[in-house]
C-alpha cells in the first residue's frame, strides 16, 4: 500500500493527486474550512474519512463534594484529563461542568476544587505533562483579563497552566481556545443543566460518579457525544476502538472477500444445512 501525507492547499497538485487511480481514501482533519476544501475532490472510488474538529468536556456530580478526600481524588482526576499530553489532544478535557451549586456556598466549593486541581496539575509527572514551551500569547491575555473580572477566579496563569473558575453558570467566552494546560470549571445547580454544552462537536465526555453514565449515556449520545469515559480517563483508549464515532482502522482497510462455490463445496454446504434443519 502507499501512504502520502499532504498539508493541503495547493489545488493544482491536489487535482492530480486526489484521484482514484492514485488513492482510494483521504483521511482529513482540521477546521471547517480545510474539511470543506477537501470535499471538492470526492468522486466515485475516492472515500473521505473525516476527523472533524472536536472538543471534549466533563460532567462532575455533587458526589465530588461528599468529603475532603473525594474532592482531592476528583481534583487529581481532573488534572490528569486536562493536563495529560499538555492538553494537545482533541480528547483532552477543557470545559468541566460541576454540580457544585451556583450560590455563594456552591461557588466556594467549586473554587476549592479548582485550587486542588491546579495543585494536582503541578504535581503531574514530567513524562505525562509539563509547562508549555510555547504558551499561546493570546490565551495568556484572555486569562489575565479573566483574572480582573468579577465573573471569574483564576488559579495559576503562567506557562505552567491555569484553572479558570466561572462564577456564573457559563463557560468563558474563549472556551474553544483553551489549551496549554488551561481548564475552565463551570458551576451548575443540576448536572442536567450542563448537557446544553454537549453538541455534535463533542468527542470525549468524562463522567463522575459512574452512576451518571447509566443515567445520561443515551441522552449524551443523542446530543452528539461520541465517547463516554470515567473521570481521569479522557486520554485512555485503544486506536483499534471507535474514535470520532467511527472505526477508523476498519474504514482504512479495503475489504475483499473470496467465496469458494465449487460443486463439492456447495454440496457440502447444503448437506450441513439439511443436518442443521433436521
Amino acid at each position: 500500500y502507499s501512504v502520502a501525507y499532504w498539508k493541503g492547499g495547493n489545488t493544482e497538485l491536489e487535482s492530480r493527486l486526489y484521484v482514484p487511480e492514485n488513492f482510494e481514501k483521504i483521511v482529513a482533519w482540521g477546521g471547517f474550512s480545510s474539511m470543506k476544501h477537501i470535499t471538492r475532490y470526492l468522486q466515485p472510488g475516492m472515500e473521505l474519512i473525516a476527523m472533524d474538529p472536536k472538543l471534549s468536556g466533563t460532567l462532575i456530580g455533587k458526589e465530588a463534594f461528599e468529603s475532603e478526600a473525594s474532592m482531592r481524588e476528583v481534583a487529581e482526576l481532573i488534572a490528569m484529563d486536562f493536563g495529560g499530553l499538555n492538553q494537545e489532544a482533541c480528547a483532552s478535557a477543557r470545559v468541566i461542568s460541576v454540580e457544585s451549586g451556583t450560590d455563594k456556598a456552591g461557588l466556594a466549593r467549586l473554587n476549592q476544587l479548582a485550587e486542588y486541581a491546579y495543585e494536582a496539575l503541578l504535581a503531574l509527572p514530567p513524562e505525562a505533562s509539563a509547562p508549555h514551551r510555547h504558551f499561546d500569547a493570546d490565551l495568556k491575555e484572555e486569562i489575565a483579563a479573566a483574572r480582573r473580572s468579577r465573573f471569574y477566579k483564576v488559579f495559576g496563569g503562567d506557562d505552567r497552566g491555569a484553572v479558570v473558575v466561572s462564577q456564573i453558570p457559563d463557560p468563558v467566552d474563549f472556551a474553544e481556545r483553551l489549551g496549554c494546560r488551561v481548564a475552565n470549571l463551570v458551576p451548575c445547580d443540576d448536572i442536567e443543566e450542563a448537557l446544553r454544552l454537549i453538541t455534535i462537536h463533542t468527542q470525549t465526555i468524562g463522567v463522575y460518579p459512574e452512576s451518571l453514565k447509566a443515567k445520561y449515556r443515551d441522552k449524551l449520545a443523542f446530543l452528539g457525544g461520541q465517547k463516554i469515559v470515567s473521570l481521569g480517563h479522557h486520554l485512555s483508549g485503544n486506536l483499534s476502538l471507535p474514535h470520532d464515532a467511527l472505526e477508523p482502522i476498519r474504514r482504512l482497510c479495503r475489504w475483499v472477500s473470496e467465496s469458494d462455490m465449487t460443486v463439492d463445496t456447495y454440496k457440502g454446504g447444503l448437506r450441513k444445512l439439511v443436518r442443521l434443519a433436521s
